[in-house]
């Protein structure tokens, strides 16, 4: 019963990395370990208004369906890792596989995107 429960388990976690192109998520407490400690790119890939409603402090915003044309932008952050943030967490692994394809190393998608920073109480600010 243990191997069988030891295979279906690793299945699905081999399942849920195939499906998000190998990006990892983390959650709020681990990006703002990545933020503070290893000085992590938060890019907020949310529309123009999502993103002026509010968002987190030194975040670079760059919408999702514009990350094709603008992933040159970040080019100074190849090496640092970058912490990528959506509404729900959902729509932000395209523009992470788009990082990644583009050579950005350590990529990783917020958990529940900004509705899990919200809920966790941590800063927001307003443009």
């Amino acid at each position: 019963m243990f191997v069988i429960t030891a295979v279906i388990s690793g299945s699905l976690l081999l399942w849920s990395m195939v499906t998000q192109g190998g990006i990892k998520e983390v959650d709020t407490r681990t990006a703002v370990q990545l933020i503070n400690y290893q000085d992590a790119l938060v890019l907020d890939v949310r529309d123009d208004s999502e993103f002026a409603a509010g968002h987190l402090p030194n975040a670079k915003h760059i919408p999702a369906e514009k990350i094709e044309e603008r992933w040159a932008e970040l080019q100074k952050f190849k090496e640092k890792p970058v912490v990528v943030v959506y509404r729900g967490g959902i729509r932000s692994n395209t523009a992470s596989l788009v990082l990644k394809k583009n050579g950005f190393s350590q990529v990783v998608n917020l958990m529940g995107g900004i509705d899990s920073w919200k809920r966790a109480g941590l800063p927001m600010v307003k443009r």
